[in-house]
């Protein structure tokens, strides 16, 4: 493995070997365009100019909103080229959000994708102290020359492309404990905190990445990035990562276009959370169901006789041994086509994958790996392994990453790939890391093989009044598999038992009006009687595979989802469980 002083020496070396071999991909006139090594560099050493020129001095923060394009990847490493520090912001952040960050992190400059963007982070940069530059990389509608200044990206960049400095010599003055990144955690739990991370951390955790998929073997890959790339997960394993194989990555166009993607990229690696799994499964499952016959009848043999290989090696008798191989080529086949039909490995991560949608898709013959860390672990602590992958896990640790287990079970864990504390806060920092040592947060434990089980988050736990500790994300794990039902919060803490929110799914929801002749709108079907029977039939189902303290007993239905928009939900799909309790805390505690 190579030993790159620093992300942006690394991103250069790479530049100067790979010269004009493709590097990032992104739709124009309405099909994939490469951008070349060398052209990225160009850009990226000219844009390092620009910034130095504005007044950007090693050390400086920098913020960059934007969505998952070539643009986001220049502006990042331009950043760091110039000694500063990049400070990622969420496109769905609010103008008191980009006002929270820009304040907090002090940031001189600010890069933003559109002029709807810009709307909101223009009134969040007026407001902040620091702010003089906000630099626009779709051209904005007039420059402005108050603060903060207003610049077209082509602009900087042409004044970048015209200065001789040695930017080459700028990376060579940083090094591998120099702060790269400031991400703000995407706030499950309340107002987000400054992550620093150094290059360290992330080329740490690229070196894990590498050593854990040696087994696939690396080499000529392709990612599709779809995850925030403000997100450690993706700034990571869909960025850096990519960078440090020398592979493509191709920017997907959104989730609707996904699978219009996938086929268009066939991507080798894909990184994606849990959620993306689940509404992919339950789209798969519909479109099964509505196809009905003897092609529904093979896919759910090729799902059972899949699961029972992978739960059961050696179970399967002659014939059905036989009957599995044509399925693999009938029903396998097709599936494994539909996600481009080169995909070495799906990493799943970010959250809790539920077992039997891990299961479902490997059944089908697709390799899902899950893997398990936090921001402030840069981001990866453990992955499965390719040539043995236990879905009820989240696999052995990286590399020269060490990990124990508290008195009560909470993860611990120490190597390079540890934060170097939150932004302008030491006394959270102490509470995160003592000792050398980071309490995630999570509770889990080592298994025969040492791969990680995660029973619960550490601050999630249900204590209810009996003295009983209960998942929550267990039980909503069941809940929402079923077909009836999208999304679910359960609640219960120093309480008798468990009640919840449930989100019916849409598309039953759809087809359950037009059978009954009702009105499509869930808000009006939530007052239907028999389609409340119907969601609770779903429930007992579960139930009835649960310990009685695990038991949904009362539930409330929801004819809003929880997105990111109404702030139910963070960026990455996350359920904000403080938020959902704002809303339907006091409808919650009256079914007690």
């Amino acid at each position: 493995m190579a030993e790159w002083p620093s992300l942006t020496a690394m991103f250069l070396d790479q530049a100067d070997r790979l010269g004009d071999h493709s590097f990032l991909w992104a739709k124009s006139g309405g099909i994939y365009a490469p951008i070349s090594w060398r052209e990225t560099s160009a850009q990226v050493q000219s844009l390092a100019r620009a910034l130095r020129r504005l007044g950007v001095v090693p050390g400086d923060r920098v913020m960059l909103c934007a969505e998952n394009r070539p643009e986001w990847l220049i502006a990042n490493l331009a950043v760091m080229a110039a000694g500063a520090i990049t400070v990622p912001a969420y496109t769905t952040n609010t103008v008191a959000d980009h006002h929270h960050i820009l304040s907090d992190s002090g940031a001189k400059v600010a890069i933003v994708s559109t002029a709807k963007l810009a709307e909101r982070l223009i009134p969040a940069a007026q407001r902040a102290d620091d702010v003089d530059v906000v630099i626009s990389m779709e051209a904005p509608e007039a420059a402005s020359l108050v603060r903060p200044r207003v610049l077209a990206w082509d602009d900087v960049l042409a004044d970048g492309s015209a200065r001789s400095d040695d930017v080459a010599a700028w990376v060579t003055e940083r090094g591998l404990d120099d702060t790269a990144v400031i991400i703000y955690t995407s706030g499950t739990g309340g107002a987000p905190k400054g992550v620093m991370l150094s290059h360290r951390a992330i080329r740490h955790n690229c070196r894990g990445a590498e050593d854990a998929l040696r087994e696939i073997g690396l080499g000529e890959d392709s990612f599709l990035s779809f995850l925030p790339l403000s997100h450690s997960y993706e700034f990571m394993a869909g960025q850096f990562f990519p960078i440090h194989i020398g592979a493509d990555i191709y920017f997907a166009e959104g989730l609707e276009y996904l699978t219009r993607n996938l086929s268009e990229v066939r991507p080798t690696i894909m990184t994606a959370v849990p959620r993306l799994y689940e509404v992919m499964h339950g789209r798969i499952m519909r479109g099964i169901e509505k196809q009905g016959g003897l092609k529904a009848k093979l896919f759910l043999k090729a799902v059972e006789l899949g699961r029972r290989e992978i739960e059961q090696p050696g179970s399967l008798g002659f014939f059905e041994h036989v009957l599995n191989g044509l399925l693999d080529k009938l029903v396998r086949d097709k599936v494994r086509k539909t996600f481009g039909g080169r995909l070495k490995a799906l990493v799943s991560g970010g959250a809790p994958l539920n077992y039997d949608i891990g299961i479902f898709f490997a059944a089908l013959g697709l390799r899902l790996l899950q893997g398990y860390g936090q921001t402030e672990s840069a981001p990866l602590i453990s992955v499965n392994r390719p040539l043995k992958n236990k879905l009820r896990t989240v696999g052995p640790p990286v590399i020269d990453t060490e990990v124990k287990f508290a008195e009560d079970g909470e993860i611990l864990m120490r190597g390079e790939n540890i934060m170097q504390g939150y932004w302008r806060n030491p006394e959270a920092t102490n509470e995160a890391v003592r000792d050398g040592w980071l309490h995630t947060g999570d509770i889990g434990r080592f298994d025969a093989d040492g791969y990680i089980e995660i029973t619960d988050r550490k601050k999630d736990i249900i204590v209810n009044s009996g003295g009983d500790t209960l998942s929550p994300q267990r039980v909503e794990g069941f809940l929402t598999v079923q077909r009836e039902i999208a999304q679910a919060m359960v609640h219960g803490d120093k309480r008798p038992h468990l009640v919840a929110v449930i989100v019916p799914d849409a598309d039953f929801a759809a087809e359950w009006a037009r059978a009954h002749d009702k009105p499509k709108e869930l808000a009006m079907l939530i007052g239907e009687k028999d389609f409340a029977a119907a969601i609770e039939d779903a429930i007992k189902r579960v139930n009835a595979d649960l310990s009685v303290n695990e038991r949904v007993r009362r539930h409330i239905l929801a004819a809003e989802p929880f997105t990111v928009d109404n702030e139910m939900m963070t960026p990455t799909l996350k359920v904000r469980r403080h938020k959902v309790r704002e809303l339907y805390g006091a409808r919650l505690e009256a079914l007690y």
